[in-house]
């Protein structure tokens, strides 16, 4: 019998555990390092319980804690878990364990205020995924924001405050019209119901009838927050610059769990709360998904710098996601949630190895790195296999999730599998370009110039890479290890949508002649 506030243990350990190590004096730098790990490490121990304690053949949520918060607005502390936040939690605890381990050469300053900031920022990601009361979810959503700030503005690269300052204003504006909607959700509820109990539980407001023009409106302050968040063109431009200047780890935790705090968003609050909205919009998402992920890719391909060509990729990678969410076919939905969990994966490796090149050269730039197959033979046998698994090589995680979006595109409307099956070529053509341009060809000056001080991946770095490995073979063979996890909940939530469609389709019908 799992414990009923398992959840709320697996949120609030990591603040625990940063609470504990701010009054650790700071020129304690190993073990704190060390203690921010082992934090790190019983919440992956924790999401491993709640995996174990779920039951996927079970409909709705589980493991529900429900405290009254704010009771004369019948706001809740409410937590629950299904297979689609499961799945991202799982994603988060590992990844988060993984950048705090990658951190323990490249961070030598302010050792405990950044291992802080990582701790806070595990629990605002983690409060995303398994609130289900939107007031809380507006508030972990926010919590996420302040440590990200500071991790990118105190340890990232040059241009680090420009890069914050961007970061922040674009999320900052999204997400105080996300706030506008819930505001007005819950006052539309408390209007019909005569009562402010329920009016922010995400269970009651599901099956609540809120008035077409408010899902309308409801939905784009919603979307506009998660679209930033993904991010989608147009509202990308935070995204290279936030990349370039944050520090390795950081770029792991932002591509691998922060862009799929806005998918995430998507499917858990998009569709259900608003499901006519999400019908009469879909053209306009996928018209956007469609635009990021070929110019995505074509602007991967002309980039000079290593983490820019991965940045813009993100961008492609992340347009299939919200394609497959808003075609609104089983097979979409489950590869959208697929891609996001694949991408995590790959897209964190390629960042930790960008970061493993970054501390011997002090360099990113491609054209001064060729040749780093005969220097460096493991970083260019991890290098090669992140970037074909990033391709959508089969028998690897990211081909699947692209599998099933192409085939839901194609189900949906075939010219937009067409485009799905050519940004796929335009993401071998940029893949293939860096793999060549690094891994082979003559060794450059530059790097012979680094003589002895070009070594190969060591003893921590390959353990921070080695559970990324396993999970991308494992899931590109075994995808039912997500798959299974997921149907349930997906199918219910293009349950509610195909429902709403089909009562608009009957009233049109009526009101013909």
């Amino acid at each position: 019998m799992a414990r009923p506030d398992l959840l709320s243990l697996l949120i609030f350990t990591p603040l625990a555990g940063a609470i504990v190590l701010a009054f650790v004096p700071g020129r304690h730098v190993k073990p704190i390092r060390y203690a921010a790990l082992a934090i790190a490490g019983v919440a992956f121990i924790l999401s491993l319980l709640v995996t174990m304690a779920f039951d996927d053949s079970r409909a709705g949520f589980q493991l529900v804690q429900r405290v009254d918060w704010i009771g004369f607005f019948g706001i809740q502390y409410k937590v629950g878990v299904d297979g689609i936040s499961l799945v991202l939690v799982l994603l988060t605890t590992l990844l988060t364990m993984v950048s705090i381990l990658a951190s323990f050469g490249p961070i030598g300053t302010r050792v405990k205020e950044y291992m802080i900031a990582f701790l806070v920022l595990e629990v605002g990601m983690l409060g995303v995924f398994l609130a289900l009361d939107l007031f809380l979810f507006y508030v972990f959503w926010e919590v996420v924001l302040v440590p990200m700030y500071l991790i990118i503005g105190i340890w990232g690269g040059v241009n680090r405050v420009y890069a914050t300052i961007k970061f922040v204003i674009y999320t900052l504006v999204g997400s105080l019209l996300m706030l506008v909607a819930i505001l007005a959700v819950a006052w539309s509820y408390q209007v019909a119901t005569g009562t402010w109990m329920g009016a922010f539980d995400y269970e009651q407001l599901v099956g609540f009838d809120i008035d077409p023009t408010l899902q309308l409106w409801a939905f784009l302050g919603f979307f506009l927050a998660f679209a930033i968040k993904v991010p989608m063109w147009p509202f990308h431009t935070w995204l290279p610059d936030a990349h370039t200047e944050a520090p390795t780890a950081g770029s792991v935790i932002l591509a691998g769990v922060l862009l799929k705090l806005g998918g995430y968003g998507l499917i858990r609050f998009n569709l259900p709360l608003f499901p006519d909205a999400s019908n009469d919009l879909a053209w306009l998402v996928i018209g956007l998904s469609v635009v990021g992920m070929l110019y995505g890719a074509i602007v991967a391909i002309r980039q000079p710098d290593l983490k820019r060509l991965i940045a813009y990729s993100s961008v492609s990678h992340m347009g299939f996601v919200t394609l497959g969410i808003f075609v609104f076919g089983e097979q979409g939905m489950q590869g959208a949630i697929f891609q996001m969990v694949a991408h995590g994966l790959i897209t964190g490796a390629l960042f930790l190895l960008v970061g493993v090149i970054y501390e011997r050269t002090h360099d990113r730039t491609i054209a001064r790195m060729g040749g780093l197959g005969s220097r460096v033979p493991v970083f260019a046998t991890l290098m090669v296999f992140f970037s074909l698994a990033s391709a959508g090589l089969p028998g690897l995680a990211g081909f699947v999730g692209e599998f099933l979006v192409l085939l839901g595109a194609v189900d949906f409307e075939a010219i937009l599998g067409y485009i799905a099956a050519f940004t796929i070529v335009l993401a071998a053509v940029y893949l293939l370009f860096m793999v060549q341009n690094t891994i082979f060809g003559d060794v450059t000056d530059f790097l012979r110039g680094l003589g002895s001080r070009l070594t190969d991946v060591d003893r921590v770095e390959a353990m921070t890479l080695a559970p990324l490995v396993v999970l991308t073979v494992a899931l590109g063979l075994f995808p039912a290890l997500v798959l299974d996890l997921i149907a349930l909940p997906a199918t219910e939530i293009l349950a509610i949508v195909d429902a709403a469609a089909d009562a608009a389709a009957e009233t049109t019908t009526g009101l013909l002649p």
